[in-house]
Protein backbone atom coordinates (compact mmCIF):
# COMPACT_ATOMS: atom_id res chain seq x y z
CA UNK A 1 0.00 0.00 0.00
CA UNK A 2 1.16 3.38 -0.85
CA UNK A 3 1.68 5.51 2.67
CA UNK A 4 2.48 8.37 0.78
CA UNK A 5 1.67 9.73 -2.75
CA UNK A 6 2.18 13.41 -4.68
CA UNK A 7 -0.09 12.80 -7.49
CA UNK A 8 0.56 15.44 -10.06
CA UNK A 9 1.55 17.83 -7.21
CA UNK A 10 2.53 21.66 -8.43
CA UNK A 11 3.54 24.29 -6.03
CA UNK A 12 5.48 27.49 -6.26
CA UNK A 13 5.93 30.48 -3.50
CA UNK A 14 4.54 33.75 -4.16
CA UNK A 15 7.54 35.89 -4.87
CA UNK A 16 8.68 36.63 -8.33
CA UNK A 17 11.36 33.98 -9.58
CA UNK A 18 10.58 31.79 -6.08
CA UNK A 19 11.00 28.09 -6.24
CA UNK A 20 8.13 25.70 -7.60
CA UNK A 21 7.53 22.02 -8.17
CA UNK A 22 5.24 21.13 -11.21
CA UNK A 23 3.34 18.23 -11.83
CA UNK A 24 5.32 15.58 -9.77
CA UNK A 25 4.82 12.31 -9.24
CA UNK A 26 5.97 10.33 -6.67
CA UNK A 27 5.12 7.90 -3.85
CA UNK A 28 6.63 6.01 -0.68
CA UNK A 29 5.40 2.69 0.05
CA UNK A 30 4.05 1.57 3.60
CA UNK A 31 7.08 0.76 5.32
CA UNK A 32 9.87 1.95 3.16
CA UNK A 33 12.66 4.40 4.20
CA UNK A 34 13.46 6.47 1.86
CA UNK A 35 16.23 9.25 1.06
CA UNK A 36 15.47 12.44 -0.27
CA UNK A 37 18.85 13.86 -1.18
CA UNK A 38 19.56 17.57 -2.91
CA UNK A 39 21.33 20.38 -2.56
CA UNK A 40 19.88 23.74 -0.91
CA UNK A 41 16.96 25.06 -3.04
CA UNK A 42 16.32 21.86 -4.60
CA UNK A 43 13.15 21.59 -3.34
CA UNK A 44 13.48 18.69 -0.35
CA UNK A 45 12.03 20.54 2.62
CA UNK A 46 8.99 21.24 0.22
CA UNK A 47 8.52 17.84 -0.30
CA UNK A 48 8.27 17.00 3.38
CA UNK A 49 5.65 20.58 4.44
CA UNK A 50 3.34 19.54 1.46
CA UNK A 51 3.32 16.04 2.64
CA UNK A 52 1.05 17.03 5.97
CA UNK A 53 -0.51 20.31 4.83
CA UNK A 54 2.53 22.67 6.05
CA UNK A 55 2.33 23.96 2.65
CA UNK A 56 -1.20 23.40 0.41
CA UNK A 57 0.26 21.99 -3.22
CA UNK A 58 -2.11 24.91 -5.60
CA UNK A 59 -2.86 21.50 -7.81
CA UNK A 60 -2.79 17.78 -7.91
CA UNK A 61 -2.73 16.23 -4.48
CA UNK A 62 -1.02 14.97 -2.02
CA UNK A 63 -2.35 11.59 -0.37
CA UNK A 64 -1.64 9.24 2.76
CA UNK A 65 -2.67 6.14 2.98
CA UNK A 66 -5.06 6.50 0.25
CA UNK A 67 -7.09 9.37 1.43
CA UNK A 68 -6.24 13.04 -0.42
CA UNK A 69 -5.10 15.62 2.29
CA UNK A 70 -7.40 18.42 2.53
CA UNK A 71 -8.63 20.75 4.98
CA UNK A 72 -11.28 18.54 6.56
CA UNK A 73 -8.86 15.62 7.43
CA UNK A 74 -5.38 18.11 8.18
CA UNK A 75 -5.64 17.18 12.16
CA UNK A 76 -5.85 13.19 11.71
CA UNK A 77 -3.36 13.21 8.60
CA UNK A 78 -1.23 15.11 11.03
CA UNK A 79 -1.26 12.59 13.62
CA UNK A 80 -0.56 10.26 10.77
CA UNK A 81 2.50 11.78 9.50
CA UNK A 82 5.09 12.86 12.13
CA UNK A 83 8.03 15.42 11.38
CA UNK A 84 10.78 16.57 13.04
CA UNK A 85 12.83 19.66 11.85
CA UNK A 86 16.69 21.06 11.68
CA UNK A 87 16.70 22.80 15.13
CA UNK A 88 16.01 20.65 17.71
CA UNK A 89 16.07 24.22 20.25
CA UNK A 90 13.42 26.19 18.24
CA UNK A 91 10.86 22.69 18.76
CA UNK A 92 10.90 22.14 22.39
CA UNK A 93 8.06 23.57 24.08
CA UNK A 94 8.59 22.32 27.88
CA UNK A 95 11.60 22.72 30.02
CA UNK A 96 11.35 18.53 30.99
CA UNK A 97 12.20 16.01 28.64
CA UNK A 98 8.78 14.10 29.29
CA UNK A 99 6.73 17.22 29.43
CA UNK A 100 8.08 18.14 26.06
CA UNK A 101 7.13 14.03 24.53
CA UNK A 102 3.75 14.41 26.08
CA UNK A 103 2.92 17.90 24.52
CA UNK A 104 1.75 16.49 21.52
CA UNK A 105 -0.92 13.77 23.06
CA UNK A 106 -1.65 16.17 25.36
CA UNK A 107 -3.20 18.13 22.53
CA UNK A 108 -5.39 16.10 21.03
CA UNK A 109 -6.75 14.75 24.34
CA UNK A 110 -5.25 11.75 24.81
CA UNK A 111 -6.22 10.37 28.44
CA UNK A 112 -3.24 10.90 30.83
CA UNK A 113 -2.71 6.88 31.94
CA UNK A 114 -2.53 6.23 27.86
CA UNK A 115 -0.23 9.48 27.63
CA UNK A 116 2.22 8.09 30.16
CA UNK A 117 2.45 4.98 28.27
CA UNK A 118 3.06 7.01 24.69
CA UNK A 119 5.78 8.89 26.83
CA UNK A 120 7.61 5.34 27.63
CA UNK A 121 7.01 4.24 24.40
CA UNK A 122 8.52 7.04 22.59
CA UNK A 123 11.50 7.44 24.89
CA UNK A 124 12.43 3.92 24.73
CA UNK A 125 12.21 3.51 21.18
CA UNK A 126 14.88 6.57 20.95
CA UNK A 127 17.30 5.34 23.99
CA UNK A 128 15.98 8.03 26.11
CA UNK A 129 14.45 6.38 29.22
CA UNK A 130 17.29 7.10 31.43
CA UNK A 131 16.47 11.05 30.78
CA UNK A 132 12.79 10.82 31.75
CA UNK A 133 13.27 13.72 34.21
CA UNK A 134 15.81 15.70 32.78
CA UNK A 135 16.39 19.69 31.90
CA UNK A 136 16.21 19.84 27.80
CA UNK A 137 18.32 22.63 28.27
CA UNK A 138 21.56 20.20 29.46
CA UNK A 139 20.99 17.46 26.63
CA UNK A 140 23.53 17.72 23.62
CA UNK A 141 22.51 18.58 20.47
CA UNK A 142 21.57 14.81 19.66
CA UNK A 143 20.04 14.05 22.58
CA UNK A 144 17.72 17.30 22.26
CA UNK A 145 16.97 15.99 18.63
CA UNK A 146 16.08 12.12 20.19
CA UNK A 147 13.40 14.17 22.25
CA UNK A 148 11.90 16.04 19.44
CA UNK A 149 11.93 12.61 17.00
CA UNK A 150 10.18 10.91 20.66
CA UNK A 151 7.67 14.19 20.82
CA UNK A 152 6.44 12.88 17.31
CA UNK A 153 6.63 8.94 17.94
CA UNK A 154 4.28 9.71 20.83
CA UNK A 155 1.28 10.36 18.55
CA UNK A 156 2.42 6.74 17.33
CA UNK A 157 2.67 8.11 13.56
CA UNK A 158 2.50 5.83 10.73
CA UNK A 159 4.81 7.95 8.68
CA UNK A 160 7.94 9.95 10.02
CA UNK A 161 9.74 12.86 8.14
CA UNK A 162 12.83 13.89 9.22
CA UNK A 163 13.73 17.46 7.23
CA UNK A 164 17.44 17.88 7.56
CA UNK A 165 16.95 16.98 11.32
CA UNK A 166 20.92 16.16 11.27
CA UNK A 167 21.79 19.07 10.15
CA UNK A 168 23.28 21.26 13.48
CA UNK A 169 24.68 17.80 14.52
CA UNK A 170 28.09 16.33 14.77
CA UNK A 171 29.01 13.42 12.72
CA UNK A 172 28.58 10.92 15.95
CA UNK A 173 25.22 12.98 16.90
CA UNK A 174 24.13 12.58 12.88
CA UNK A 175 24.91 8.82 13.19
CA UNK A 176 23.08 8.31 16.14
CA UNK A 177 20.14 9.66 15.27
CA UNK A 178 19.78 8.04 11.68
CA UNK A 179 20.28 4.49 13.57
CA UNK A 180 17.67 5.44 15.68
CA UNK A 181 15.58 5.53 12.67
CA UNK A 182 16.64 2.72 10.97
CA UNK A 183 15.81 1.07 14.34
CA UNK A 184 11.92 2.34 14.41
CA UNK A 185 11.62 1.66 10.49
CA UNK A 186 12.71 -2.52 10.83
CA UNK A 187 11.29 -2.52 14.33
CA UNK A 188 8.09 -0.47 14.14
CA UNK A 189 7.16 -0.64 10.56
CA UNK A 190 7.37 2.91 10.61
CA UNK A 191 7.57 4.19 6.77
CA UNK A 192 10.35 7.09 6.72
CA UNK A 193 11.14 9.43 4.95
CA UNK A 194 14.44 11.08 5.68
CA UNK A 195 15.40 14.71 4.40
CA UNK A 196 18.99 15.39 3.99
CA UNK A 197 21.89 17.00 2.02
CA UNK A 198 24.31 14.27 3.63
CA UNK A 199 24.79 11.47 1.50
CA UNK A 200 26.41 8.98 3.59
CA UNK A 201 22.66 9.53 5.96
CA UNK A 202 20.97 7.06 2.21
CA UNK A 203 23.43 4.72 2.81
CA UNK A 204 21.06 3.03 5.20
CA UNK A 205 17.59 3.80 3.13
CA UNK A 206 16.52 1.24 0.97
CA UNK A 207 15.84 3.51 -2.09
CA UNK A 208 17.03 7.02 -2.32
CA UNK A 209 16.20 9.97 -4.64
CA UNK A 210 17.63 13.16 -5.51
CA UNK A 211 15.67 16.10 -6.48
CA UNK A 212 17.02 18.96 -8.71
CA UNK A 213 14.89 22.32 -9.17
CA UNK A 214 11.58 21.08 -7.90
CA UNK A 215 12.27 17.83 -9.44
CA UNK A 216 12.79 14.17 -9.46
CA UNK A 217 16.00 13.58 -11.65
CA UNK A 218 17.11 10.29 -10.08
CA UNK A 219 16.24 7.04 -7.95
CA UNK A 220 17.16 3.58 -6.77
CA UNK A 221 18.90 1.67 -4.16
CA UNK A 222 22.08 3.71 -2.63
CA UNK A 223 23.63 1.38 -3.98
CA UNK A 224 23.66 1.08 -7.57
CA UNK A 225 22.91 5.25 -7.35
CA UNK A 226 26.45 5.80 -5.74
CA UNK A 227 27.63 4.46 -8.78
CA UNK A 228 26.53 6.87 -10.65
CA UNK A 229 29.47 9.76 -8.86
CA UNK A 230 29.44 11.38 -12.46
CA UNK A 231 25.37 12.02 -12.63
CA UNK A 232 25.38 13.04 -9.36
CA UNK A 233 28.04 15.56 -9.55
CA UNK A 234 25.82 17.33 -12.15
CA UNK A 235 23.60 17.63 -9.68
CA UNK A 236 26.39 19.50 -6.84
CA UNK A 237 26.12 16.12 -5.27
CA UNK A 238 29.33 14.00 -3.68
CA UNK A 239 29.48 10.62 -3.37
CA UNK A 240 30.03 9.08 0.63
CA UNK A 241 33.19 8.17 0.94
CA UNK A 242 32.85 4.33 1.17
CA UNK A 243 31.24 4.52 -2.23
CA UNK A 244 33.84 6.20 -3.62
CA UNK A 245 36.31 4.08 -2.39
CA UNK A 246 34.84 1.25 -3.93
CA UNK A 247 34.02 2.35 -7.25
CA UNK A 248 38.08 3.50 -7.08
CA UNK A 249 38.73 -0.16 -6.44
CA UNK A 250 36.78 -1.17 -9.48
CA UNK A 251 38.20 0.82 -11.80
CA UNK A 252 41.57 -0.39 -10.56
CA UNK A 253 40.30 -4.35 -11.00
CA UNK A 254 39.48 -5.39 -7.95
CA UNK A 255 35.92 -6.60 -7.98
CA UNK A 256 34.18 -5.20 -4.91
CA UNK A 257 31.00 -4.63 -4.07
CA UNK A 258 28.79 -2.03 -3.24
CA UNK A 259 29.96 -2.18 0.32
CA UNK A 260 27.82 0.13 2.41
CA UNK A 261 30.02 -0.33 6.24
CA UNK A 262 33.52 -0.34 6.39
CA UNK A 263 33.36 -3.96 7.85
CA UNK A 264 32.08 -5.17 4.58
CA UNK A 265 34.24 -3.58 2.47
CA UNK A 266 37.21 -4.87 4.03
CA UNK A 267 36.08 -8.46 3.80
CA UNK A 268 35.30 -7.97 -0.10
CA UNK A 269 39.29 -6.64 -0.15
CA UNK A 270 40.06 -9.44 1.66
CA UNK A 271 38.81 -11.98 -0.18
CA UNK A 272 39.84 -10.48 -3.76
CA UNK A 273 43.62 -10.37 -2.23
CA UNK A 274 43.49 -13.96 -0.93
Amino acid sequence: MKALEYRDVSFSYEEEGGFRIEHLNFSVEEGEFVAVLGHNGSGKSTLARLANGLLTADSGEVAVFGTALGDKNLYEIRKQVGIVFQNPDSQAVASIVEDDVAFGAENVGMPREEIGKRISFALRAVGMEEYRTATIARLSGGQKQRVAIAGALALKPRILILDESTAMLDPRGRKEIVGVVKKLNEEEGITVLLITHFMDEALLASRAVVMNRGEIVMQDAPSRLFRRGEELVTYNLALPRIAEICNRLRAGGMNVSDALDVNTLAEDIAKCVS
